[in-house]
Parts: C-alpha cells; sequence; structure tokens
C-alpha cells in the first residue's frame, strides 16, 4: 500500500532500511535513535558519529549495533577504543572520520551535527546519492547554492527535518508547485514573545535556556528566543523549496500546533498540525514516502483549545530583519550572518555578551564583511568554510565594542 506500511512490511517483508545518524548524542540524534529503536526490523544503523562524549557515542553504537563509530574529537580516539572494545564496532576519530562515516552504505543519513561543522559531512553523504534527512539548517544557510546543486548532481534526496520545513513539505503534496502563492513557516516567539525591548535588555543565560514549548540544545534554544532560528529557516526555506524571499512568510504561533502552511492560488490554505515533539518529522523522514507508527503524543485539538497568531514584532526581534537582508543580498552574506550568530551565541551563553548584543555583533559583522569583500559565493565547501572562518575572526573582533555597548 502506497504512503502507509502493510501488516506484511512491518512484519518483516520489506526490506530492512540502514541508517546512519550524525550528531547522534545531541538532541535530535537522541530523538532520531529514539524512533529506530521502537521500530524494530525495520532500521539498521550502519554508523553513528559525534563531535565529542565518547563514552556516550560508544554506549550509543554499541546499543545499535552499529558497524562504525566516529568522532570528531581526535583526542578522544583512545577513550571511544576502549569503549567499544569486544563490541564488534569500528572506531575512528577526526574530521575525516566523520566525513567516513557519511559516505558509508546507507539508505538514509540523518544530518543532525550541529553548527557549520555538519557541512562537510552532509555534502560527502550527498555526494554518494544518498538520502539525506537534513535536521543542520547552516548546511543550506552556509553554502544553500552548492549544497542543492551538489544533491541535483549526485541524484540525492534531501528531506528536511526540521519541524517547519517538513510541515511545509508534506503541505506541498496537496497541489502543484506551479499553484503555490506563499509559504508560511511559524514560530512559537520564544521565551520573550511579550517581553519588552527594556526587559529583554536583562535577560540571563537561564531564562534564554527556557524553551516554552520545544526542548532542544542550548544553540538553538537561544536562536529560538532571538527568533534567529526562524531567519535561519527562512534562507532554508528558500534554497529546499526553490522560492525567493517575498514568498516565504512568518508567523508567531505561541502554541507550536501548526507548524506550516501552504497558500495555494485558489485561495486554499493548507497546513500541517503535530504536538510539539520532533520525532514526529523525524518519523516522517525515516520512513518517507511511507509511515510509521509516532512515538510523540497524540495530537489533541480539544484540549489544545485555542490557536493563535500574531506578526512578529521586527523591533524586538531583528534577527528576522537581518537574516531576510543577507539572503536578499546573495552571495555569502548568510554564511556570514551564520558565522556572526554563532560567535554571538556562544559569547552570550559564556556571559561575555548581553542578550540583546547577539543581533547587534551579527548585524556589525555583516557590516564590515560586506565593506571588506568577504560576503563572496561560495563555490566549494573550502571556500564556505573559509568565509566562515574570516566571519568568525570578524565577530571575535567586533565583539569587545558591541558588548561595551549592547
Amino acid at each position: 500500500m502506497h504512503g502507509l506500511l502493510s501488516r506484511a512490511e512491518r512484519d518483516g517483508a520489506a526490506t530492512e532500511r540502514r541508517v546512519t545518524i550524525l550528531g547522534a548524542t545531541g538532541s535530535i540524534g537522541e530523538s532520531t535513535v529514539d524512533v529506530v529503536k521502537h521500530e524494530p526490523g525495520l532500521y539498521a544503523v550502519e554508523a553513528v558519529a559525534s563531535g565529542g562524549n565518547a563514552a556516550a557515542l560508544a554506549r550509543l553504537a554499541r546499543e545499535l549495533n552499529a558497524r562504525f563509530a566516529a568522532i570528531a574529537d581526535p583526542n578522544a580516539y583512545q577513550d571511544l577504543k576502549a569503549g567499544l572494545a569486544g563490541s564488534g564496532v569500528e572506531p575512528a576519530a577526526g574530521a575525516a572520520a566523520v566525513v567516513e562515516a557519511a559516505q558509508r552504505p546507507a539508505d538514509l543519513v540523518m544530518a543532525a551535527i550541529s553548527g557549520a561543522n555538519g557541512l562537510a559531512p552532509t555534502l560527502a553523504a550527498l555526494g554518494q546519492g544518498r538520502t539525506v534527512a537534513l535536521a543542520n539548517k547552516e548546511c543550506l544557510v552556509c553554502a544553500g547554492t552548492l549544497f542543492m546543486r551538489t544533491a541535483a548532481a549526485a541524484g540525492a534526496t534531501v528531506l528536511p527535518v526540521d519541524s517547519e520545513h517538513n510541515a511545509i513539505f508534506q503541505a506541498l503534496a496537496a497541489g502543484r508547485r506551479g499553484d503555490v502563492r506563499r509559504i508560511v513557516l511559524t514560530a512559537s516567539g520564544g521565551p520573550f514573545r511579550t517581553w519588552s525591548r527594556e526587559a529583554m535588555r536583562q535577560v540571563t543565560r537561564e531564562q534564554a535556556l527556557k524553551h516554552p514549548n520545544w526542548s532542544m540544545g542550548p544553540k538553538v534554544t537561544i536562536d529560538s528566543a532571538t527568533l534567529m532560528n526562524k531567519g535561519l529557516e527562512l534562507i532554508e526555506a528558500h534554497h529546499i523549496f526553490a522560492l525567493p524571499s517575498r514568498q516565504i512568510d512568518i508567523l508567531v504561533h505561541p502554541q507550536s500546533i501548526v507548524h506550516g502552511l501552504v497558500e495555494f492560488r485558489d485561495g486554499s490554505v493548507v497546513a500541517q498540525l503535530g504536538s510539539p515533539d520532533m520525532r514526529t518529522p523525524i518519523a516522517h523522514c525515516l520512513a518517507w514516502p511511507a509511515r510509521i507508527d509516532g512515538r510523540a503524543q497524540r495530537l489533541d485539538l480539544a484540549k489544545a483549545a485555542t490557536l493563535s497568531f500574531e506578526e512578529p514584532d521586527p523591533e524586538r526581534f531583528p534577527a528576522l530583519r537581518l537574516a531576510r537582508t543577507a539572503l536578499e543580498q546573495g552571495g555569502g552574506a548568510t554564511t556570514v550572518l551564520n558565522a556572526a550568530n554563532e560567535i554571538a551565541v556562544a559569547e552570550f551563553l559564556h556571559s561575555s555578551l548581553g542578550f540583546a548584543g547577539i543581533p547587534v555583533l551579527v548585524e556589525r559583522t555583516l557590516e564590515v564583511a560586506s565593506q571588506r569583500g568577504i560576503t563572496r559565493e561560495p563555490g566549494s565547501v573550502e571556500e564556505a568554510l573559509a568565509i566562515d572562518l574570516e566571519a568568525r575572526t570578524l565577530a571575535h573582533d567586533l565583539k569587545p565594542e558591541i558588548a561595551a555597548k549592547a
């Protein structure tokens, strides 16, 4: 039966899917593992990879009976090797090892390494013609044109894992692409949706890390608080769905029930709804084009009762404006935007930059980078990473000036 696994398929008649999980010990990786473990017989794990935490990676590789485990930190190799002793799982360490994990034979690669570090291994998976479930938005923000060109040349399939893009992907099935008027990404508004600009200047690290709806890693949680995550998702949507900025809108939806909407030319609006749980889009990608039983709590609309929507405030949340401007500027502007934001968020998490200083540092970095010709279009992974490094260095240099004022 197309689109739904039959009982025979669920009992093992279907070909087992081999899965590789990049970023296996992170938030998305953990949710992916949860979905895979609760579908025995449907999935086998080829490889797992993470940035650090050798003990956690070794434990996970053993649990999943993976064939290969790679840790990005070369200094963690001995710990990983010791943790895998006697398991039959092959250990490896270093950036090249993570790329090797991405290139190993698999039906689907879950690309969940956060930040620009995910670019090289994800592109490597695409180059092998894999189906890539993309949970790393920075890949498209840093080198979206290169990323999608690589996917097309290799015949790879890109499935969006971000809840909003996954929602759009599902809703687009309701009509022809040529009949789409616009798409709408929803945002929870984060923990400071109703705060004044003055109050937001006093935000603490602990307050910013308390998201009202979602459980995510610290970097993504801060991005949600500034709404930069939605700015990055705007850029991501442009590349995934080949739509210009003017056809992509953002709406604040505090309940996080409606994850994305597609408006068609006849006035019909098709939305995807679900509980705020990343295991839903992960399950969708793992089974696509079929469906499997979800792990998330079933949506009870009667209990949810009210669904509300509002326009985002560009004055209190300037990150959205910065992201749209960078997208429309083109070239490597979005690469600079992402790099500067990663530095700004890290500085905030280390208490060396105020919350209100995050978008200020990003904007100032973009301005200076443009003046210095850093915002060129990257034509390769190496060029994208070079621009990323230049922008990070620039943001570091500008941080003391911004921290003193913001």
